[in-house]
């Protein structure tokens, strides 16, 4: 009996099926030194603050923005099976903001940046809508505020 996530055969069966983009004109990006660096980070758990949130479904490929200052963020990650005691004992665990503010005090990135976004972490198996849609224009944010370096976190 295959166990799900634990078959590499299986997996592996999967992995194949799944369309693989062609990008034209790759991006090559040298970074700066980290120490010089602004960093945002980008989470797949689905944080959001108070009125905001996710579908609990996987066609809610919309991304939340979220302020550097906002520490009041609920996990929208809604499966039974998830263990959401380390979020609830530490937001730093899925996202985390504390450590990279601690980083940067002590000068090991340059900076923190203003705003960080949260995708929800269960998309349509061709993830088309981020890759085309709200990925370039999250991606965009970043661009517009100078971030130099992301940091990609789940749940």
């Amino acid at each position: 009996m295959s166990i799900f996530g634990q078959d590499p055969e299986a997996i592996g069966k999967f992995a194949a099926s799944l369309p693989v983009p062609e990008f034209q004109k790759p991006s090559l990006n040298i970074s700066k030194p980290l120490h010089t660096a602004k960093v945002a980070i980008v989470t797949t758990a689905a944080l959001h603050q108070d009125g905001d949130g996710f579908e609990l479904n996987d066609s809610d490929f919309h991304y939340e923005t979220l302020s550097r200052q906002a520490r009041n963020l609920k996990l929208g990650h809604h499966s039974v099976n998830f263990d959401r005691g380390g979020f609830a004992a530490d937001l730093n665990v899925v996202y985390p903001i504390d450590r990279l503010e601690e980083l940067a005090d002590i000068g090991i990135i340059g900076e923190v940046a203003n705003n960080h976004y949260s995708f929800a972490g269960n998309q349509s198996a061709s993830v088309s809508e981020i890759r085309l849609d709200s990925g370039p224009r999250c991606a965009s944010e970043m661009h517009k505020e100078q971030v130099d370096v992301v940091l990609l976190t789940g749940t």
